[in-house]
């Protein structure tokens, strides 16, 4: 008996959020282990991750604020893996969105608000697109594979934040590789008085709501969603596959970009190297669990933020270290990407027979050998393998006339009432081969769960 995993015809509708659960204890099996390991009761920890900073105001702003740059990254990923374009490149499209929003800031310092704000915000935008032009137009022009090119461009956008920050724009007054403040007009309003969630929060909001409306109700969307799907069936339908590939591309490093120029004027108000904690790459995860759903993003978004801030306070309460925190949300997005994954399988069990027939023929194999049988006749190992009985109709065919008449069947009375009808001299064997409707057992039968 053997097992394999074939594809599903129809996935029930309870198996996701079934397979999701297990994810869950999946995880906390493997992390339970090390959290008393570090001291602590994994229920305690797990309720400082998930539960407490969404009991408190405070901590669950802070929540939202941490949401807010993976939202971004998430959104734009989802845009670009919905219409098949692999953008792996959302973490350099944000570092380039922030240094396009830090520009206009160092320069052009008194600018009041009203102007500051949209011009640092279009400036990132537009610094996200310029970033994601390159490989956007070696994919649609030379088919050069865009997860190897928006990959390798990440890190060439951390060496030009390095490059600025240690050269042009590092600090005048403590000569330390950060920039200067932005001017005040620069400063992103708060979304949440009393709190540090800022703007942002709305835009990303308002984001989603159009990212979800353009992909499910319009015909760019649905064209979108045709490309992404099956590009050749796109073309011989009339779509330019081409042209939305291009498209998504260049709104999805927009996206991002604008992104790094939310989280510059939001929250840093400056420059630095750590301006990204891998927002773009986390973006991927967020934009897989969140089923490439504007929906979904959303969702993840908000979960991730919780485990961040939870993190922190488990740091301070329970002695864990901060990093557990982290192992404990890519633990999680990797069992859940795994669970997701297997749900469009089931498991099939084979049960093979043909090694029991082989000994049954085998000289002195399991069975008792029985007396032979006159010429022409087919044994019960034989009966279910075609190929060996062929040599038995080649003996009844070739046999003398007697030989043949001892084994055929007795005439039929409808052979008998119509004695001028030809009459068929093959055994019931030979019949049964002979006919077109006749079927022969399989060696093998299988059963699926």
């Amino acid at each position: 008996m053997s097992m394999r995993l074939v594809l599903r015809g129809r996935e029930p509708r309870w198996l996701a959020p079934v397979l999701v659960l297990v994810a869950v204890v999946i995880v906390y099996l493997l992390t339970a282990g090390p959290i008393r390991g570090a001291g602590a009761n994994p229920q305690a920890a797990y309720q400082r991750y998930i539960v407490t900073p969404l009991t408190q105001t405070t901590s669950l702003t802070e929540v939202v604020l941490a949401a807010i740059p993976i939202l971004f990254t998430g959104l734009a990923v989802a845009v670009a893996f919905r219409s098949g374009y692999w953008n792996i490149g959302a973490e350099g499209q944000f570092l380039a969105g922030a240094i396009g929003a830090t520009a206009p800031g160092l320069y052009l310092p008194n600018l009041p608000g009203p102007l500051a704000i949209p011009l640092a915000l279009v400036a990132g935008a537009l610094a996200g697109v310029l970033w994601s032009l390159v490989p956007a137009l070696l994919r649609t022009r030379y088919r050069i594979d865009e997860v190897v090119t928006t990959l390798l461009l990440n890190p060439v956008a951390l060496l030009l934040v390095q490059g600025l920050l240690n050269g042009p724009w590092r600090n005048s007054t403590s000569g330390f590789p950060v920039s200067n403040n932005l001017g005040a007009g620069y400063r992103m309003p708060l979304a949440i008085p009393g709190s540090r969630v800022h703007l942002g929060v709305v835009i990303a909001a308002v984001l989603a709501i159009a990212i979800w409306l353009v992909m499910s109700r319009t015909a760019t969307g649905l064209r979108a969603r045709a490309v992404g799907l099956s590009p050749d069936a796109a073309r011989f339908s009339g779509i330019s596959v081409r042209k939305t590939l291009l498209r998504s591309a260049l709104i999805s490093g927009a996206i991002a970009g604008l992104g790094g120029a939310d989280q510059v004027l939001g929250v840093g108000h400056k420059l630095s190297q750590e301006v990204s904690s891998s927002y773009g790459y986390t973006g991927i995860v967020v934009a897989t669990l969140g089923a490439l759903t504007a929906g979904g993003v959303v969702l993840v978004a908000l979960l991730l933020g919780d485990i961040t801030v939870g993190a922190q306070n488990a740091s301070l309460v329970l002695q864990l270290p901060p990093q557990m925190g982290e192992i404990v949300s890519s633990l999680l997005m990797l069992a859940v990407i795994s669970m997701l994954v297997l749900r469009r399988y089931k498991v099939s069990w084979r049960r093979d027979r043909s090694g029991a027939l082989a000994a049954a023929d085998a000289p002195g194999g399991g069975g008792a050998a029985g007396p032979p049988g006159p010429p022409g006749s087919v044994s019960a190992a034989q009966s279910h393998d075609p190929a060996s009985a062929l040599p038995s109709m080649t003996a009844s065919t070739a046999a003398p006339d007697s030989v043949s008449r001892a084994v055929s069947p007795p005439a039929s009375a409808a052979d008998i009432a119509s004695p001028g009808a030809p009459s068929s001299s093959k055994t019931p064997l030979e019949q049964q081969l002979s006919t077109p409707d006749a079927t022969v057992g399989t060696p093998g039968e299988e059963e699926t769960v």
